[in-house]
């Protein structure tokens, strides 16, 4: 990896200021995602270095536009000391947690100034343990500037961490979400004139407990939405469960990959069997099931609610606070099993004024906490100078 690094960075300028972002997977680099895009249009002469510590991370981000994109080494000493002199940050961004003791301490050293965004403390977080908070607590105190996600998580790190260099900006996730909402793919432009003036419903991210419960509550309906199925994962195994449970239900179906003219979406379901779909296919929805609520925890909320549609979810939330509060607005629905599921979409198929409503929730909802980006964004600007 040092190799790699060294041919990459040995011919990069060294009067330019470098921006070292660091996060854990794919989720909080989607958040450091519009602060890299709004400092790149600040200022022109930011070089970028991002590193992951999972696969899925780095595997998906890999031939993102930076100077290099690489694996954080293993947290010890030499390696801290030997990555840190090579990129040279001017500064650390951090999303949210991934925290290397011996990076972040050899950072400081070197004169780098060190960002948290995105930062939260969850009520039952390791961070308030006992026996690790006083651990935590050097650790948070090597930060330059702590942007919280909320204005709870800022008063957390003030007085049970004592630190004072702290203010809440919000998630960046909801700019992304605002960001991306604005382009739309080709893929998906394709796929608009088959579902115009119908009422579509898109189930996304949806595991096999998901999709059973979505085609049993779906047949049910006097008045069934046009349906499209998105799997949690695009891989051939997840996709044949699925289609097995459609054929089990005789229920006709086409699959996106095999997509034609001939396509009905008032009698079939279209299937999702390729990549790089759903953040946007959601455009066409009218309202929206997020899958993973009845596994470890929902998928993705702000994807859907960014487009003004109501969404429904299964129990499992708790550790995504974002559909928490969507709930709490008004903007989502939780469901507990195949009565409450049908229960709410005939309603939300039914009733076009209460599904608009929720929807217009939805929205308000991620609008009214964007900008942590661009504040973010103007404190690293502040600190190159």
């Amino acid at each position: 990896m040092f190799r790699e690094l060294e041919k990459k960075i040995g011919a990069l300028s060294s009067s330019a200021y470098r921006v070292w972002i660091h996060a854990a997977s794919v989720g909080e680099f989607e958040q450091a995602r519009p602060i890299i895009a709004s400092l790149k249009a600040k200022r022109s002469d930011i070089i970028f270095f991002v590193s992951f510590f999972s696969d899925s991370g780095y595997n998906a981000r890999l031939n993102f536009p930076a100077a290099a994109v690489f694996y954080l080494p293993i947290d010890t000493a030499n390696n801290a000391k030997r990555l840190v002199s090579l990129l040279k940050p001017d500064v650390l961004l951090l999303m949210r947690y991934d925290f290397w003791p011996n990076h972040l301490v050899e950072a400081k050293k070197f004169g780098t100034k060190l960002i948290l965004a995105a930062a939260v403390l969850q009520e039952n977080s390791p961070y308030f343990n006992p026996i690790l908070k006083r651990f935590y607590r050097s650790i948070f105190s090597l930060f330059d500037w702590i942007f919280t996600a909320s204005p709870n998580d800022m008063i957390a790190f003030k007085e049970k961490f004592m630190c004072r260099q702290t203010e809440t900006a919000g998630d960046p996730r909801f700019d992304q979400v605002l960001m991306r909402s604005k382009n739309f793919s080709d893929k998906v432009e394709s796929l608009k004139p088959f579902f115009r003036n119908r009422t579509v419903l898109v189930a996304g991210s949806v595991w096999e407990k998901d999709v059973k419960l979505i085609l049993s509550s779906w047949q049910e309906l006097e008045e069934q939405p046009a349906l499209i199925l998105v799997p949690h994962q695009v891989h051939p195994e997840h996709t044949a469960t699925l289609c097995g449970e459609l054929q089990n239900r005789s229920i006709a179906f086409t699959m996106v990959s095999a997509l034609n003219d001939s396509f009905d979406p008032d009698r079939q379901v279209l299937v999702i069997d390729q990549t790089g779909y759903l953040a946007e296919l959601y455009a066409i929805a009218s309202l929206a099931y997020v899958g993973g609520g009845f596994g470890v925890n929902v998928h993705n909320t702000l994807e859907p609610a960014v487009y003004g549609i109501p969404v429904v979810f299964g129990p499992n939330f708790h550790n995504s606070p974002e559909a928490e509060a969507l709930v709490a607005v008004g903007g989502a629905e939780v469901i507990y099993n195949q009565a409450t599921l049908s229960a709410a979409l005939n309603v939300l198929v039914t009733v076009s004024v209460e599904r608009r409503k929720r929807g217009l929730l939805a929205k308000k909802f991620v609008t009214d906490r964007s900008g942590a980006t661009e504040k973010i964004a103007d404190n690293i600007v502040s600190m190159l100078h």
